[in-house]
């Protein structure tokens, strides 16, 4: 039997969470565009565009970030062995907690090398290995998972996955509970939403698109379409 996905404020520390969202909007890591919407690679429309890879340049913010990912690996996956970052994005994360909790650490590609030893997964990976995924964002969470089955497919014991965010498509949860993977997020779109409103970022109606985007994000693309 699959296990449920752990999203949202279930195991989230709400604390931490409302934090690192004031923090993603103050350094523009997010930004909310209800009126005119970013189109994604996959052509659909959002009101959102999240690139934590931000974070990254911002010494303050990436130190709270990895400090609060060890934190949450070492509390929800104490018996973790091998740290793996999801390519590209996540690959800087990665590394900072894996030299946080002194822990070897691999990534994995989203194909494999073209030349050389075509790796899927660079860093050495021990057979029967239990690893955490480590994530930016997690969206619909089809590449997310992909890594998760590269992992299983080199014999690695895949224990979950964290992340800094995710929208929490109701398609991502049952994405990954028919994978039987559970996710931990620092934080997610219900407090970045929270935080916007209290920063006057977003007007209550606004907030009410931005609601209705998650629930349904093709439909709520399909308005602009015409």
């Amino acid at each position: 039997m699959a296990r449920s996905l752990y999203f949202s404020a279930m195991n989230l520390d709400i604390k931490s969470a409302e934090t690192l969202a004031e923090l993603l909007l103050q350094i523009k890591a997010v930004s909310l565009r209800p009126d005119e919407p970013f189109t994604w690679a996959s052509g659909l429309k959002s009101p959102i565009y999240c690139d934590n890879r931000v974070t990254l340049s911002h010494p303050k913010v990436r130190t709270y970030l990895f400090e609060q990912m060890a934190g949450l690996i070492h509390r929800e996956f104490p018996d973790a062995e091998v740290i793996a970052g999801v390519a590209t994005g996540a690959i800087a994360l990665a590394a900072l907690v894996a030299n946080e909790l002194e822990l070897p650490m691999v990534y994995v590609r989203s194909a494999a090398k073209e030349h050389g030893r075509q790796n899927l997964i660079e860093g050495e990976l021990p057979l029967n290995a239990k690893v955490v995924v480590v994530e930016d964002l997690v969206s619909t969470g089809k590449s997310s998972l992909q890594a998760v089955d590269a992992l299983r497919e080199a014999g690695a014991q895949v224990l979950g996955m964290t992340a800094i965010f995710t929208y929490g498509f109701p398609a991502a949860s049952a994405a990954f509970s028919e994978a039987n993977c559970l996710l931990h997020t620092l934080s997610d779109y219900d407090h970045l939403l929270k935080a916007a409103l209290s920063r006057g970022t977003l007007t209550p109606l606004e907030l009410m698109a931005l609601e209705g985007w998650r629930l349904d994000p093709k439909k709520w693309s399909d308005q602009f379409s015409h």
